[in-house]
């Protein structure tokens, strides 16, 4: 049995999705947890395109153990040594460069013929193994691509020292068949290819990416890009849950598994969620809300009967646990911390002092706590960041005959202000007030609500997206009281755009 590398890109390709950038102590957090998953190479960033994805790259390298950190590179000189600094104190490294071979792209966008682009990118693949001995080459808009050049570019890249040769479906234009048929024609053609490893990155645009990746395994691919939820550009990229558990639960089609440990899975879910602001839909394959529930009586009275009737995966495979452990107002520190562990959370003696604080005001305010809870203290307490603004009170007032009004208590640089302002809802009147205090002009892009556990004592969290001056950025919030909650998230977002300007 085969095993197949997964190669997630969460961290670069993912965060191209629209509204879901994130800041270094984000990426950080994502990045060990991804370690927790067990994927094998983690593309931490795009090295050249910002200090902030410098720094964040060259953190994860010096901070994650166990995966091959990875940036990305265009087929240029400066984006390849900025590669290098950034990843060099990772134990084990990857430079992953670029270039287009579509002649679509060749002749629009870099303005170049077939044989310049074969020229500069067997002399970029040179240069980054001068630095490293793991280095990746993608052509790009490969499934657009002359298949008789595509097999020149890919013998060529492999003898210029690339170990991998990623095949990118950049558009999401190719399906399951014909991609099937390209990388067997790549293996069968290429005099080369046993020396490199055949990598595929499918996107989503026709809903086809995990079928696109898992037909590329059935005919000889050895490594799947992949993003956490399939988050990335436009539709997506392909998701590491769908055909990790695809593969696993069908081994007698893939004859091959992966070294993802699978009870990993909804954790990562839900922290990539926490941290992007961006929901997974219900019906979702794998973490979607609805991926095992039942409602059809039939159903219902099968699983009942024997669970293998309706459900090809058990719960459990993915770390969705039934059990209910339950902390309250009289736990002790102790307990917190191992419950944290078992979570599979590693804190430093700092961020658990902070995070049990919060945790004993939230006992205090409903019986039970759930490890969704905790796992929502644990991800706003990431979520912190330099308060230039910090909510000091607030008082709200509405009803059926009576304007919404919000009085905001802030501490900003000036001191400690206090604004009264009404709005269409206490929602709207706490924003405006705060608003008017900051004197910022940012456009509420996003706003949601949803309740972490059931009962009418849950905690809700709020997730706001602000944009102002082209900067769009996500807002955290978590309290019993979803208005509360609401005030929190807008001043986080406005806390993360004052670091964005400055």
């Amino acid at each position: 049995m085969r095993t197949i590398k997964i190669f997630d890109t969460t961290l670069r390709d993912g965060e191209q999705s629209p509204g879901a950038a994130m800041n270094i102590q984000e990426k950080l957090q994502i990045a060990k947890q991804l370690a927790r998953l067990g994927v094998d190479i983690i593309e931490a960033g795009f090295a050249i395109t910002s200090p902030g994805d410098f720094e964040a790259i060259k953190t994860i390298s010096g901070e994650v153990e166990g995966p091959v950190i990875c940036s990305l590179a265009r087929a240029k000189e400066t984006d390849i040594k900025r590669a290098w600094e950034a990843i060099k104190d990772a134990p084990r490294k990857r430079i992953h460069t670029f270039h287009s071979t579509s002649d679509i792209h060749l002749k629009y966008q870099f303005r170049v013929g077939r044989e310049e682009a074969l020229k500069t990118s067997v002399e970029m693949v040179k240069l980054a193994c001068s630095f490293v001995d793991d280095v990746q080459f993608s052509p790009m808009d490969a499934t657009r691509t002359d298949l008789d050049y595509l097999c020149e570019v890919t013998e060529a890249v492999i003898e210029a020292g690339a170990s991998t040769v990623n095949i990118p479906d950049t558009v999401g234009y190719t399906i399951p068949n014909e991609f099937g048929i390209m990388i067997k024609a790549l293996r069968d053609r290429v005099k080369n290819i046993d020396n490199a490893v055949i990598a595929v990155h499918c996107h989503n645009d026709l809903g086809l990416a995990a079928a696109n990746s898992l037909s590329a395994v059935l005919n000889g691919a050895g490594q799947i890009e992949c993003t956490v939820n399939g988050i990335g550009e436009r539709a997506g990229n392909c998701s590491l849950e769908e055909v990790v558990m695809a593969m696993r639960t069908r081994r007698d089609i893939f004859n091959a598994d992966t070294n993802i440990i699978s009870e990993e899975i909804m954790r990562s879910s839900k922290l990539v969620t926490k941290i992007t602001g961006m929901s997974v839909q219900p019906n979702k394959a794998i973490v979607g809300a609805n991926a095992f529930s039942h409602e059809s009586g039939i159903h219902q009275d099968g699983l009942l009967k024997e669970k293998t009737t309706y459900e090809i995966i058990t719960p459990e495979t993915i770390g969705l646990n039934k059990t209910k452990f339950v902390l309250g107002k009289l736990s002790g520190r102790n307990a917190f911390r191992t419950r944290l562990g078992i979570l599979g959370y590693a804190l430093s003696d700092e961020e658990i002092n902070s995070t049990f604080e919060r945790f004993k005001k939230l006992a205090d305010q409903k019986k039970e706590i759930f490890d969704e809870d905790l796992e929502a203290l644990v991800s706003e307490g990431f979520t912190t960041v330099p308060e230039t603004y910090s909510l000091v009170d607030m008082r709200i007032s509405s009803g059926f005959h009576e304007k919404p009004t919000a009085v905001i208590t802030l501490k900003t640089g000036d001191g400690v202000i206090e604004k009264t302002e009404h709005g269409d809802g206490p929602v709207d009147a706490i924003f405006k007030a705060i608003t008017s205090i900051t004197g910022t002009k940012s456009e509420l892009v996003k706003y949601e609500v949803k309740a972490i556990t059931g009962g009418t004592d849950a905690l809700g969290e709020v997730v706001c997206s602000l944009e102002e001056d082209n900067r769009r950025v996500i807002g955290h919030g978590a309290d019993t009281d979803v208005i509360i909650a609401s005030a929190k998230a807008y001043v986080n977002a406005l806390n993360k755009l004052a670091v964005r300007k400055k």
